[in-house]
């Protein structure tokens, strides 16, 4: 009995080995490259999980995307699994059609569908910064296995061409310096989504502005629109501030996916 003690209580003190090690700041290791795992809480290990595939900014890594309560706080509490790639230099190549990020990207999914039971049509893909712009590249690409695109403060060029239509949501701040607002002709503050209306075929005019708020300092204006002939929404959240990810923007829109929800908030929603 001593011995069967001795052995247990030295196989908690020695440090987890394999797949057991793959999960928060421990990368999942994928050829020469890696990518960061955060389950949600209270996971029972069964049931198939939403998945946030979340593509940090410049000089980052998933590292901090496990640790950030903006995004990993809200995938946590609403029972999605995030996925957190690890660009390579600590950056993206979202401006080459032909990046080697979407097939990275590809890749992730798919090796964290041999580790978890992954709800297919629920694969959202997030990113903040250069991480957002890789989105909307990755989104372009592979738009057909996207379910929603949840972007902040980054855009591609609106000529951009993407084969398949995406249910889209992004948010920038009419100040940002960064990632300039890219602001369309005749100063019109609806051209950040000129892309995504093109491809869903968007023809009518948006519902909007509405307004609502997570916090005192973080409200937006929204503008929705639904009647695309693809028949996925697209929706943009403006705010007049700068660079940054606004507080519980990625838990709303996870809540309002995850739950179908109508399009707008109510008017006001102070947390």
């Amino acid at each position: 009995m001593r011995m069967i003690a001795l052995v247990l209580l030295l196989a908690t003190a020695l440090p987890a080995t394999g797949d057991e090690r793959c999960v928060g700041e421990i990368p999942c290791p994928l050829g020469e490259r890696s990518y960061h795992v955060k389950e949600p809480d209270g996971w029972d290990g069964v049931t198939p999980l939403p998945v946030l595939m979340h593509f940090h900014g410049w000089q980052r890594q998933g590292t901090l995307i496990v640790k950030h309560g903006r995004i990993s706080g809200a995938t946590r509490r609403a029972g999605v699994l995030l996925l957190a790639p690890n660009g390579r230099g600590r950056t993206w190549t979202f401006r080459d059609a032909g990046s080697e990020d979407i097939a990275f990207g590809r890749a992730v999914l798919a090796d964290a569908a041999k580790r978890y039971p992954i709800d297919r049509d629920r694969i959202y893909v997030s990113g903040y910064s250069y991480g957002s712009a890789m989105a909307w590249r990755f989104a372009c690409a592979a738009g057909a296995d996207v379910t929603a695109l949840l972007a902040i403060s980054g855009t591609l060029r609106q000529n951009e061409e993407c084969p398949a239509p995406v249910d889209v949501r992004h948010v920038h701040g009419l100040s940002d310096t960064v990632m300039d607002f890219p602001m369309g002709p005749g100063g019109d503050e609806l051209f950040p989504v000129a892309l995504w209306r093109r491809v869903n075929g968007c023809a009518g005019a948006p519902v909007g502005p509405r307004h609502w708020a997570v916090t005192q300092h973080d409200a937006f204006r929204r503008f929705v629109w639904s009647d695309c002939a693809s028949g996925k929404p697209v929706r943009l959240d403006l705010h007049d501030r700068g660079h940054f990810i606004p507080r519980g923007w990625i838990a709303q829109q996870l809540e309002e996916l995850l739950a179908q929800g109508s399009l707008f908030l109510p008017q006001s929603r102070i947390a």
